[in-house]
This record gives structure tokens, sequence and C-alpha cells, in this order.
């Protein structure tokens, strides 16, 4: 592993905790959003949803990215030495 590889290995490692806060965080907001948006249209059915589905969408599925890099995080810290100096 080149010493690039390595920095960019402990960087993920010393950030997993905070992917995983923003995973959780990024699926209440999307489900709080959703939530809210299907409140407005059961009070007003010719509330518009088009662009506002698709944001709620995007937030979730930046949440989904969030823990796949956690788990990636969790994985690579596994790989790494021990000792934190290249093999």
């Amino acid at each position: 592993m080149t010493q690039v590889e390595q920095r960019f290995a402990e960087r993920a490692v010393a950030r997993r905790r905070r992917f995983l806060v923003l995973s959780i965080l990024g699926v209440i907001v999307g489900l709080s959003l959703a939530a809210y948006y299907a409140g407005c249209v059961i009070q007003d059915p010719s509330y518009p949803l088009k662009g506002r589905g698709v944001l709620v969408l995007l937030i979730l599925l930046n949440a989904r990215n969030n823990l796949r890099q956690y788990r990636f995080a969790g994985v690579l810290q596994k790989l790494l030495p021990a000792g934190g100096s290249p093999a």
C-alpha cells in the first residue's frame, strides 16, 4: 500500500462515526420531509409533489451513500495494520 493510499484509508477510518451519524440524520430528515409533504397533500390534493419528491429521494440516497461509506471504513479498519505504519 502506498503512502497516499495509507493516508486515505486512515482518514476514512477516522471519519467512520461521522458517516453513521450523517446516514441516520439523512434518513430522519428524508422521512420527516416525506411525512410533511404527505400531510400537505392530505390537506390540499392539488399540492405539487414532483420536485419535492425528487428532493426527498436525493436526501435518502445520500443517507444510503453515507451508510455505504461507514461500512467501507469498517472494512478498511480491519485491513489496516494495527501499528499504523505501512507493511
